[in-house]
């Protein structure tokens, strides 16, 4: 931990003091049968991208919003994302999550967010874009329902994305029935607990082998989702996966956010690069 912090240190010194770059942030609209369609998408391209005659590729980051947010929440949120993007030569992807939680919805044929993001944008932006196209170069993460949607997305999809996040993340959704239109999406707790039991990230680990996806969360410790990060980390210890769990000072806002993706792209680099 202490290497990686100093490593840290070093890269933000490196971004602070660094000349502007030229970036690109394209919004785009994908069409889909999965979800209600057209849907939109910011794009952020590193300055190596944009040459026109350049053959290299880069690994992709998909970036997850939270409940109530949307596929520009992020762009204005973390004004230094497009210059992360560029210090370390990858394209960032922040697709809308619609209040869906990111499941494929079993009781409403129009909320198929799952399906979108595997069958539809992934192929879409390797189709469009210089990207690396492995698991091993292509990670996700997100804030809140976004951090539950990327490890929901990993661990089930781990032939996509080799890597994955959560910030703040609702990896436990048993104990908030009642809230954020989950109900709406799978139902009543009270009418299918089973459904909810399916449902939920940290009922997947028992099917994850260790070393399967690269791991990193965290979580405030005055966060109201304190408590079932904490409980994922302890169910990964016990089924011995490896992964890297932070909690820090804070509480469930774009503050804490706005710091926690400086870790999380860092750690993705560092996999991205074999470290």
């Amino acid at each position: 931990m202490k290497k990686f912090l100093t490593s840290l240190a070093l890269l933000l010194l490196l971004f602070t003091v660094s000349a502007k770059q030229t970036v690109k942030t394209d919004t785009i609209s994908i069409q889909t049968n999965n979800i209600v369609s057209p849907a939109k998408v910011c794009v952020i391209l590193p300055q190596k991208a944009l040459c026109d005659t350049c053959t290299e590729k880069f690994p992709t980051v998909y970036l997850l919003n939270g409940y109530g947010g949307d596929y520009a929440s992020w762009v204005k949120s973390q004004p230094e994302l497009s210059r992360l993007a560029d210090l370390y030569g990858m394209i960032i992807v922040t697709p809308d999550g619609r209040d869906s939680w990111y499941w494929d919805s079993p009781i409403d044929p129009k909320m198929q967010m799952e399906s979108y993001i595997i069958d539809d944008l992934v192929p879409y932006i390797d189709a469009n874009y210089p990207t690396i196209q492995s698991p091993a170069k292509r990670a996700i993460t997100g804030l809140s329902m976004g951090g539950h949607g990327a490890l929901w997305l990993a661990f089930r999809h781990s032939d996509i994305f080799g890597n994955a996040g959560s910030m703040s993340g609702g990896v436990d959704i048993r104990p908030f029935d009642q809230k954020w239109k989950m109900k709406l999406r799978i139902g009543e707790y009270k009418d299918n607990p089973e459904v909810w039991n399916r449902h939920t990230v940290i009922n997947l680990v028992p099917s994850l082998k260790n070393g399967q996806v690269n791991i990193t969360f965290d979580c405030g410790v005055d966060d109201f989702f304190s408590k079932v990060n904490y409980n994922l980390h302890k169910a990964l210890l016990s089924q011995g996966i490896d992964h890297d769990y932070a909690e820090r000072p804070g509480v469930h806002n774009w503050k804490y956010w706005n710091n926690s993706i400086l870790y999380h792209l860092l750690f993705f680099n560092q996999k991205f690069n074999g470290k």
